[in-house]
């Protein structure tokens, strides 16, 4: 049974979208701007009014009080919200190595979240969802602030963590060349619909 199934989710101009996303595997989904690639995301978490059917594992959406649903199936939108004024008030527990990992120093936990860069803000809010340990995560252009430096140890991360934890992800992402990179899987929203492309490696 795949982790996550999306079953006609229609939403705006996206008309009965179906996938499934199986652990450990990166689906990327591209589309123009303006096709509704974040707006199908917010669906999935549960952020926007839809029809259609999803289940995490065999559970469906409905079935979860939507804080639970949203705390298994997570998203990381391209610009997040901060509450607190130190980067680890956001954090459920510490995450030294994963700082690191994406090249940021260790202590970053202890800065004041209104000194951080677009950059900082992004790889950090990806390091808060994953201190959460989501059962999904869904990323809306992760990288799209980032230097090449700092996306390629971003994507190595992530990579590692649907690896080591089996962790499934739906990445929203516009650049065929990092959809190269990372996915297993591409969707495409073209018109109305997704359509399964070949990753030419």
């Amino acid at each position: 049974m795949p982790t996550l199934q999306v079953k006609n989710l229609s939403i705006g101009a996206l008309i009965k979208a179906s996938f499934s996303l199986q652990p450990g595997q990166i689906v990327a989904i591209s589309g123009p701007s303006g096709s509704g690639k974040s707006r199908l995301l917010r669906a999935i978490t549960d952020l926007e009014p839809h029809s259609g059917n999803i289940f995490l594992d065999d559970k469906p959406q409905s079935a979860y009080p939507a804080h639970k649903w949203r705390s298994q199936v997570m998203l990381v939108p391209a610009q997040s919200a901060w509450w607190g004024d130190i980067v680890g008030e956001h954090l459920l527990e510490p995450m030294p190595a994963a700082l690191q990992a994406i090249g940021l120093p260790r202590d970053a936990a202890n800065w004041q979240v209104n000194r951080l860069s677009a950059g900082e803000q992004q790889r950090l809010a990806l390091i808060r969802a994953v201190s959460y340990s989501p059962r999904v995560l869904l990323l809306d252009e992760p990288t799209a602030n980032l230097d090449a430096s700092s996306t390629q140890l971003v994507e190595q991360w992530l990579i590692g963590l649907t690896k080591k934890q089996q962790l499934p992800i739906l990445w929203v992402a516009h650049n065929l060349e990092q959809i190269r990179r990372v996915a297993q899987r591409h969707l495409a929203i073209v018109g109305d619909h997704l359509e399964e492309q070949e990753i030419h490696r």
